[in-house]
């Protein structure tokens, strides 16, 4: 490889573990205290139903945010990262602000006239989250699309802290159950995005009510629209289970079910720390000649460091789990072990969809993920019955096999990579420690297995890829202090 090649490699890698940096100190401190929410919500709203409840509003929220938003959280970063002229960027970020007025203002008129026909409980409460949660989705990403990565951190962090000081005093100190955990999601949100935007004033910056915006709004729309049909997709494939729990299951069983995925939401979050900085990065690096060698580097030692982080944190959590939940939620740790793999496979199966956002080529995104959309309910509905909540989990992870395996061979239109044949040393360490996570009941055999897999795992990976998950990390800290 030429010294000029060696350079790029050495400048993308740098600034990939630097944006590792900045996006691990705001998923991280937010997600910890999220949490350290979870141990208070389930001794503070010890029903089982009330929190299956929430969680399926949540749900709902989760399946609207896309068409409330037109998909802008993407549409905003992608095109903002690649400009450079502050009157386009007024233009993308003023057509932004217009498209989110109308949209929301949508929202409200529908939930007014469904109040008037319908008896939906908390639907103001529905209402109110879908509202902030657009908006920090969105807003969130224009921060990030303005080269602005500490507002977007900052977002995070303090809307987290938000949420754990509001639930505190709403759920803990005023006892108002579900009520109060709507209340300090919907006032968190709202205060942060204020608060941020106080200090940066990007979004005042940038918006002009009176600027003609057709000649992005076009372009924007075309790569944000064929997202929609995915995005239903992508909620039938992750979040329509717990529908299926419900009408097969009961409410009981969804709330032990949202517990168990709130905890294994740690380990997508982690794969977020990545995917986050990964996208930029592959983005601006996508033409460059020795992109196949980059992407396959990276790739490897993903796999490798998803590894570790699964076999570390589900038997720590097994270890604590007896403390952190309330009695009426213990049953969900057997849930834990199936829906951390899972989040793993999905993990590396986004992965593969930088091909897609590299290239604006969104709409090549559908096929794949209807597949598995298709796939997703043709198997709850029949796994179900058998195998009750198992079935979901079945479900979920045969789902994800079928995304990567179709993106694994689609993404060559794109990029072509290399698979380390020491790759084999982590996947299989995944498969096989299920076994030891349910036939143990030892706290001391769970350890012990822990560290005897994290070793093989970090002995398989050779010098090479160790370095790049140890060494590079720590001059990462060095550099964002």
């Amino acid at each position: 490889m030429s010294v000029n090649s060696a350079n790029m490699a050495g400048n993308r890698g740098s600034k990939f573990l630097k944006d590792i940096g900045i996006y691990a100190i705001g998923n991280i401190g937010s997600k910890l205290i999220t949490f350290m929410m979870i141990p208070l919500y389930t001794h503070f709203v010890p029903n089982t139903s009330a929190f299956g409840y929430y969680d399926l509003c949540l749900q709902a929220c989760l399946l609207l945010i896309p068409f409330v938003t037109v998909q802008l959280r993407d549409g905003a970063f992608r095109f903002l990262l690649d400009c450079d002229d502050t009157t386009q960027r007024q233009r993308i970020v003023s057509f932004v602000a217009r498209t989110l007025a109308t949209t929301l203002s949508l929202s409200v008129l529908i939930t007014i006239v469904m109040s008037a026909f319908t008896s939906i409980h908390y639907l103001g409460y529905v209402l109110g989250l879908l509202i902030a949660m657009s908006l920090q989705e969105v807003y969130s990403q224009v921060f990030r699309g303005l080269g602005n990565n500490r507002a977007f951190v900052a977002v995070g962090i303090l809307s987290a802290l938000g949420i754990g000081v509001f639930s505190i005093i709403f759920v803990a100190g005023l006892g108002w159950g579900i009520k109060g955990i709507f209340l300090a999601n919907i006032i968190a949100r709202i205060l942060s995005l204020l608060l941020v935007e106080s200090k940066v004033r990007l979004v005042t910056r940038y918006t002009r009510w009176h600027i003609d915006t057709r000649a992005v709004a076009g372009d924007i729309l075309r790569y944000t629209l064929p997202l929609l049909p995915g995005s239903l997709c992508w909620w039938l494939t992750g979040s329509s289970d717990r529908y299926f729990i419900k009408h097969f299951l009961g409410l009981d069983i969804n709330g032990l079910y949202a517990v168990a995925i709130r905890f294994t939401g740690i380990i997508s979050t982690l794969a977020i720390i990545f995917y986050q900085a990964w996208q930029e990065t592959a983005i601006l690096q996508y033409n460059s000649p020795d992109r196949n060698r980059f992407f396959s580097k990276m790739l490897n030692g993903y796999i490798f460091l998803l590894a570790t982080i699964l076999v570390g944190y589900v038997f720590m959590l097994k270890v604590n789990y007896f403390w952190l939940v309330a009695d009426e939620y213990k049953e969900s740790l057997n849930y834990i072990y199936p829906l951390g793999l899972s989040a793993v496979i999905f993990a590396i199966a986004a992965f593969f969809d930088m091909g897609y956002q590299c290239a604006k080529d969104t709409p090549r995104t559908l096929p794949a993920i209807v597949l598995s959309a298709i796939v997703n309910v043709v198997l709850n509905f029949t796994l179900i019955k058998y195998l009750g909540v198992y079935g979901v989990i079945a479900t979920q992870l045969i789902t994800y096999l079928v995304l990567l395996t179709y993106r694994w061979h689609d993404m060559k239109r794109y990029f072509i990579l290399s698979i380390d044949r020491r790759t084999a040393v982590p996947v299989a360490v995944m498969v096989l420690s299920f076994i030891p996570f349910y036939l143990s009941h030892s706290v001391w055999l769970d350890i012990a297995y822990m560290l005897l897999a994290l070793a093989v795992i970090i002995m398989g990976c050779g010098k090479d890829i160790r370095d790049f998950l140890l060494s590079k990390f720590i001059k990462t800290r060095g550099s964002v202090k």
